[in-house]
């Protein structure tokens, strides 16, 4: 379902009536995740667009993440966004390793300094992010979690982390998921209640991408991969598919972007069926070069094995590109049917939903394409729709100890137990923190508001490049 700026306006306002939401009102958020800036994804950029936008409609927005490399302390970025890189190294695939009661005393530190009202967690693989909500759950902060992925139920890591969701989100005031794929993934993970899940998409800048002036020539047909060469995201699969298509057509060269462990494994299929003038492979490739190496193209190739929603095919819809994309998770959520070609992930029928999208490639206007997309997804409308989340968050009652317990006894007959220990042990310290450092000693910091915020600066303008050192 292709979410529509008026009807969301529209549904916005029903919402803002039926419960009673004060409008206009200023909160005080703190967004929480091991993934942000320096590092690039979706999550990384959903955070800070999400931020951006927030700001500007007069909310605080403060982002607390953990070191990278020698990042640490307090950093600002555009638009007067504050960072706070805590010094924790990350301990695995940019995570942190797990504390339990670690970072109390520094988010507790920060939520007392910056007057927050709310916590804003992201990404159910993020250390930081449970801890900090079960920590801010305790301190009777409300919280909101975005789940940015989907999980499986049958593998042991899948398990593990299921259980983990199951324990933050026992006593989460709401939940966003970014498409009905992941919200239905999510309420069978966490048992959380439906009713407490909101599905809001993500978004792409259409002023930063923007499709080039002039269309590449036809002569040859480009496809671009722009991807973490990682397992999840289809790797193996191209590994397979780019051969078979470049012996189908003999006009066909593709552009692969992206760095990971399964790289090797497309550099042994270049040199093994001599692609090397076929095949360009340009490693890792900065945000802000995503673009340039869209433009350049004709057609986008995703070939991920699951995905909640997929920031990168918007990117390159905005850019002009055709998509092809194998129809996993909430991908057939994200565009039109006339903007994208599905297939199931098996290596022959990606060749036959490439061949289709070749096909159609004469009646694709990618100038059309980009005015399309800047009415289905913008940063702002999520804002909007986020701050109704926001809202309704604040409306839920601020339960006691004895009566949040209950909630973890119902996750199980040994593991509520064990949750129920971990809550009153984390209650405990909150308190000793109380007593060794009261509130009142801990200096909170004046709201400062940096030129750039006042005079409106453009999403366009929002990359990392301009962080102020």
């Amino acid at each position: 379902m292709i979410p529509d700026s008026s009807h969301s306006e529209k549904i916005i306002l029903i919402c803002s009536e039926r419960f009673g939401f004060m409008a206009n009102q200023n909160h005080r958020i703190l967004m929480v995740s091991d993934f942000f800036y320096p590092n690039f994804g979706g999550v990384e950029n959903h955070i800070y667009y999400l931020s951006q936008c927030l700001l500007k409609f007069g909310h605080k927005v403060v982002v607390m993440t953990h070191a990278y490399g020698n990042r640490s302390g307090v950093r600002y970025m555009t638009g007067g966004l504050k960072v706070y890189y805590v010094p924790w190294r990350p301990f695995i695939m940019q995570n942190t390793l797990p504390t339990f009661y670690g970072t109390l005393p520094i988010i507790r530190t920060i939520l007392i300094r910056e007057k927050i009202s709310l916590v804003h967690g992201h990404q159910a693989f993020s250390t930081l992010c449970h801890e900090a909500l079960m920590h801010a759950r305790t301190m009777g902060y409300r919280v909101v979690f975005t789940d940015h992925s989907l999980y499986g139920f049958a593998d042991v890591g899948s398990i593990h982390m299921n259980k983990v969701l199951q324990f933050t989100l026992a006593d989460v005031s709401q939940a966003i998921c970014v498409s009905h794929t992941s919200k239905e993934n999510t309420v069978l993970r966490s048992g959380l209640p439906p009713q407490k899940v909101f599905v809001i998409p993500n978004a792409v800048d259409t002023a930063m991408f923007k499709p080039a002036p002039e269309r590449p020539g036809s002569n040859e047909i480009i496809i671009v991969v722009i991807s973490r060469l990682v397992y999840r995201k289809g790797a193996d699969l191209l590994v397979e598919v780019i051969p078979k298509v470049c012996r189908c057509f003999p006009n066909v060269r593709f552009i692969v972007g992206g760095d990971g462990p399964k790289r090797v494994r497309l550099e042994e299929m270049r040199e093994k069926h001599s692609l090397q003038d076929r095949v360009e492979m340009l490693g890792a490739v900065p945000h802000a070069q995503v673009r340039s190496v869209l433009i350049s193209g004709h057609i986008f190739l995703n070939s991920s094995l699951t995905e909640a929603f997929c920031i990168a095919i918007l990117e390159a819809a905005s850019c002009g590109l055709l998509t092809v994309s194998t129809r996993v998770g909430g991908v057939p959520e994200v565009l039109p049917d006339d903007m994208v070609v599905l297939a199931e992930p098996d290596p022959g029928d990606m060749v036959l939903a490439i061949r289709k999208a070749i096909s159609l490639l004469p009646k694709i206007d990618p100038q059309v394409m980009h005015e399309r997309m800047k009415k289905l997804y913008n940063w702002h409308d999520v804002a909007k729709r986020t701050e109704i989340v926001y809202d309704r968050a604040l409306e839920c009652p601020n339960q006691n100890l004895v009566e949040r317990l209950s909630r973890y006894l119902s996750c199980g007959a040994w593991a509520g137990k064990l949750f129920c220990l971990v809550m009153i042990i984390d209650y405990l310290l909150w308190r000793f923190l109380e007593l060794w450092k009261p509130a009142e000693d801990i200096e909170e910091v004046p709201d400062i508001v940096l030129p750039c915020q006042s005079d409106g600066v453009s999403l366009k303008d929002c990359s990392e490049d301009q962080c102020l050192r």
